[in-house]
């Protein structure tokens, strides 16, 4: 376990008026060459724990009002989390858990997370596994990933908010890269034509240039107003109505008010 902080810098649903829980953990399932928590995902940084001292850290956050447990990267560390949930349930866990994941899962996996998992919370990085591979040393990407999204979709059904809240359902998050870089239009046709029901969309504005990025030319700038809004009128175009998006502008300023009929993005 790396870190552990109520974060207000999620999407709306699953900050609410308490933020969500939010637990890093060591390790991942990809290699991204731009990472922002690599310290966390790819340097080992963290400590370990017991499966009761994680449990008594979930039950706190939720004693301090977080509207839910969001556990980041934690597929590495799968088992001591699920024996943490069984003891934290077993003493009064009743928060929604979210699953917060760069995508590329095992759909074995994920099915020992039935009835666990309230809200998944997946990446969907790349079109192509030529990126994938590139940028994040997962040539197989797409594949694994379109399964891991399609099965999450099937546990846990299109986003449910009660109060205000995400109680229920699935969130993919896609983070738009430079160039086009990640092939948007690749990603947003699967999720359009593939995904069972409405599929909240998260569609981020915020990559930076960060640990190894400089090592590639094509990564190592930010993101330009125009490339962002292309992704937005494609997203518009092929009939997103939930989720919500960013302003390049104010990247650093969270997440922007979700989509309506009048006004999707």
């Amino acid at each position: 376990m790396a870190s552990v902080l109520i974060h207000r810098g999620e999407e709306p649903p699953l900050v609410g008026s308490g933020g969500s829980g939010t637990v890093f953990f060591s390790g991942c399932t990809l290699r991204c060459k731009y990472c922002q928590n690599h310290q966390i995902s790819q340097g080992g940084l963290g400590e370990s724990t017991s499966a009761e001292a994680l449990a008594a850290r979930l039950l706190k956050l939720e004693a301090e009002g977080c509207e839910n447990v969001n556990l980041v990267t934690p597929t590495a560390q799968l088992p001591g989390i699920l024996e943490a949930l069984g003891i934290a349930r077993g003493q009064g866990l009743s928060v929604p858990v979210v699953y917060n994941t760069g995508g590329y899962e095992s759909v074995e996996v994920l099915r020992h997370l039935e009835g666990i998992v309230d809200v998944y919370l997946p990446d969907f990085k790349y079109g192509t596994d030529e990126a994938a591979e590139r940028y994040s040393s997962a040539p197989d990407y797409v594949d694994y990933t379109r399964a891991a999204i399609r099965e999450m979709s099937r546990q846990v059904g299109p986003l449910e908010i009660r109060d205000g809240v995400a109680a229920r359902g699935l969130i993919v998050r896609h983070l738009v890269l430079p160039g086009n870089l990640a092939r948007t239009d690749l990603v947003l046709g699967f999720l359009a034509e593939d995904v069972p029901a409405e599929v909240s969309l998260s569609l981020m504005a915020q990559y930076r240039p960060c640990f190894r990025a400089a090592e590639f030319p094509e990564l190592n700038r930010r993101l330009r107003a125009a490339e962002y809004e292309q992704a937005v009128n494609l997203a518009e175009s092929l009939g997103f109505t939930r989720g919500w998006f960013q302003s390049v502008e104010e990247i650093d300023g969270g997440f922007l008010p979700d989509f309506d009929d009048d006004d999707p993005f």
